[in-house]
């Protein structure tokens, strides 16, 4: 058993990483905490990285455990549903609750990181170390090597949780000693961000909600932020018609915005200059087994399971991995050992769950979105909802305003879509019957 007195070395000090710190601290153990980058909080952010982020229920619960929900959404915009914007024709606006009263809520990765590496470090047992990049890790007894700008440093823990993102060093070090399979699935689309300003001192678009520009095999979001600007994120096919590498001409950028977004030029006086300078980043899903060996070495958020953003739950996922590894540390009295399989046993499912919801709900945000048909189903799944409160609750709703286990989800709504096809169904003969009627009397 881990004594509270041995360290615990946590890799990345980004959103999952702060939060594992401040989690461990409170139960008593000294936290190391390496992070690769220089220290956020005094540096400049990486053009076109922002990435907001969706932060729902599941992150919200993890903030309040810490005390540090309400300061993070102090700086946090509500978003009440989906604004669709088709390329003609008027808006449409999308609950995501069936009262429209639940919301997710727009929020800067960077801001929230800053908050979370400000709470690590007013933690009594808490160090922070920047500008480490890890380059060696011996998972029997702990030894860490890490690259400095002063040179080669080493470190030892008795614990490492490698909470360093997809593209992991700690995973990357357990694949090297053939301790863990991988695999990586990159989808043929990557991700640019756009801005488009305020406009005249205030929103430019209906900050209540997430913008949708769906246009069947590509699609654009934005999010809205403090400052009264919105975040925009093209998520295009990397190559061919219509793709990242078709446009390659300030003419071909703006002709091809004029055809197939033409209510953003007029909002985006910088769209050319962002477009052809902020870079394309790579969209994938990150499975491995196992997620942790000897009871030493663990993983956890996109270091075990990354997934792709289109549901909002990368960032709620990752902390509540951080909710149950603290569950588990319980259950075993502190018995890493125990602890780190139980942890993995609890969210491997979960998280390939999620995982598949987040491809799925790409396909529905790019090309369903505007369909009359899957708009029908809506208002039916919301109508069930207000009838049966409690009983049927819609994937959206149990995802993002509920802690209900992902693999839970996707059961319940299964046996829930069973009804709603026949609900539906019923409703289209009904409706064909009645078309039916009419031209007969006719």
């Amino acid at each position: 058993m881990t004594s509270r007195r041995d360290e615990i070395a946590i890799i990345g000090a980004g959103l999952a990483g702060c939060l594992a710190a401040c989690f461990l601290a409170r139960r008593g153990y000294p936290v190391a905490l390496y992070e690769r980058r220089s220290d956020p909080r005094t540096g400049t952010t990486e053009r076109g990285r922002s990435i907001n982020l969706a932060l729902s229920e599941r992150g919200l619960d993890a903030l309040r455990r810490i005390g540090l929900a309400d300061q993070v959404m102090t700086d946090a915009l509500p978003m009440r549903g989906r604004m669709i914007h088709p390329v003609e024709g008027e808006q449409q606006f999308q609950s995501y609750s069936a009262a429209g009263d639940r919301a997710i809520n727009s929020i800067s990765r960077g801001a929230l990181n800053n908050a979370l590496l400000d709470e690590a470090a007013a933690l009594p047992g808490v160090r922070i170390v920047f500008d480490h990049r890890l380059v060696g890790l011996d998972p029997i007894d702990g030894t860490l090597s890490f690259e400095t700008p002063q040179g080669p440093v080493a470190a030892k823990a008795s614990v490492v949780l490698g909470a360093d993102g997809a593209g992991s060093a700690v995973r990357g070090q357990l694949l090297a000693y053939g301790l863990l399979d991988e695999s990586v699935d990159f989808l043929d689309y990557g991700y640019k961000e756009l801005t488009i300003p305020a406009l005249g001192g205030d929103f430019a678009l209906d900050p209540d909600a997430l913008h949708i520009w769906p246009r069947g095999t590509s699609m654009m979001i934005a999010l809205p932020n403090p400052d009264r600007s919105f975040t925009c994120t093209l998520f295009w096919p990397n190559e061919g018609s219509g793709s990242f590498a078709a446009l390659d001409s300030p003419a071909a950028i703006e002709e091809h915005f004029t055809q197939h977004y033409p209510d953003v030029i007029p909002l985006a006086p910088n769209l050319v200059d962002d477009y052809q300078h902020n870079p394309v980043g790579v969209l994938g899903t990150v499975r491995c087994t196992p997620w942790q060996v000897y009871g030493k070495v663990g993983l956890l958020g996109d270091a075990a399971h990354a997934i792709v953003p289109f549901y909002g739950q990368g960032a709620n996922c990752a902390f509540e991995d951080v909710v149950e590894l603290d569950r588990c540390l319980d259950e075993c009295a502190d018995d890493w050992l125990g602890a780190l399989p139980l942890f993995q046993q609890r969210r491997q499912e979960n998280a390939e769950a999620i995982a598949t919801m987040a491809l799925t709900n790409f396909v529905e945000m790019r090309d369903k979105v505007a369909s009359p048909v899957f708009q029908l189903r809506r208002k039916v799944e919301h109508a069930l909802e207000r009838a049966l409160p409690g009983r049927y609750v819609s994937q959206y709703e149990l995802v993002s305003f509920s802690t209900t286990p992902y693999a839970e989800v996707r059961r319940r709504v299964r046996r829930q879509h069973r009804v709603l096809g026949a609900v539906v169904g019923g409703a289209a003969l009904l409706a064909v019957g009645a078309a039916l009627s009419r031209r007969r009397r006719g």
